[in-house]
């Protein structure tokens, strides 16, 4: 099985655009990961993000970079657990 495309940096905007264009309500949750939930209900859409996720590629390694620009563009929700968490004291 050929390996496949790794998405570049420069990709992320017109990814994140086209997968918005395509009826995808993609967005950040939180300040670390997005999901690209709540699709229109239409084949022709489900067969254009599959034709997008092929063109750009594997976007794993580039998970931040993608949520940062949902956050820059308006597009995430903010978790009230990300706001309030503090790193725990370390054992005395």
């Amino acid at each position: 099985m050929p390996q496949r495309k790794k998405m570049k940096a420069s990709e992320v905007k017109d990814f994140v655009d086209e997968m918005i264009a395509a009826g995808c309500d993609i967005c950040a949750v939180g300040r670390y990961t997005y999901v690209a939930g709540d699709m229109q209900p239409s084949n022709a859409d489900l067969n254009e993000v599959a034709r997008i996720s092929e063109k750009y590629g594997d976007e794993d390694a580039l998970r931040q970079e993608i949520t940062d620009y949902l956050w820059s563009i308006g597009r995430y929700i903010e978790l009230a657990s990300e706001a309030t968490w503090h790193k725990p004291s370390a054992p005395h």
